[in-house]
């Protein structure tokens, strides 16, 4: 086996990985295997893809980008299956488009073009990391809040939740689960409060709820 089909296998699941890592610890849907996977997968098409030109282009008009490009389009499919809808926000956009950057940088590595799939590896590590933290500061300068909250880990308990939020015309900007264990996880919200609601009203209302532990607002 080739060193170098090896080298690009290894590089694309690393940093495939590297991606989904921040994804899984923000407890998104599709996390570090499945990065990793995308990423190692569309590498391997690419190299794929190379070797048999490489091997029939003299046989038959072959186009090396086509299994490349139905990678990308296949991606589609799969990045839709992390995007979900609640009531009027939608989540799993961020996964969604990571996965197909992630499955881009893949066909990157295994054409070989080492500098653009290390670049865009950069360049969306900054993007998840840094500027999650320079949107979170400029959403705090617009008068939005932190409720942090630490509430049973079973189905319906986000729900429960939410529509406590919605019946304050509270609206959520962003969600992270910050830790999880087997019985609690916590959850902190990031909201605008409408002018004049009642905010000691509202953590009132969610600490009543059956399954919350703690809530406090920053």
């Amino acid at each position: 086996m080739e060193w170098s089909v090896v080298l690009r296998l290894l590089l694309a699941m690393f940093l495939g990985g590297v991606i989904g890592l921040e994804r899984e610890l923000v407890n998104r849907p599709a996390g570090f295997r499945t990065h990793t996977l995308v990423c190692l997968g569309s590498a391997l098409i690419m190299v794929i893809s190379e070797a048999l030109f490489q091997r029939y282009h003299h046989l038959a008009n072959l186009d090396p980008a086509r299994l490349g490009a139905a990678v990308v389009s296949g991606i589609g499919f799969l990045g839709a299956g992390t995007i979900m809808k609640d009531g009027h926000r939608i989540e799993g956009l961020t996964t969604a488009a990571s996965l197909w950057v992630v499955g881009c940088i893949g066909l990157a590595i295994g054409a070989g073009l080492y500098a653009g799939g290390i670049v865009a590896f950069a360049l969306v590590s900054v993007t998840l990391v840094s500027l999650r933290r320079l949107e979170r500061l400029f959403f705090k300068k617009k008068g939005l809040v932190n409720i942090a909250m630490t509430i049973a880990d079973k189905p319906g308990q986000l729900a429960k939740v939410t529509d406590v939020m919605g019946r304050f015309k509270v609206q959520i900007r962003d969600i992270d689960m910050v830790s999880s264990d087997e019985d609690l996880m916590e959850v902190v919200f990031l909201v605008s409060v409408p002018p004049g609601a009642d905010k000691n009203a509202l953590l009132d209302e969610l600490r009543r709820l059956d399954g919350t532990k703690e809530v406090t607002i920053s």
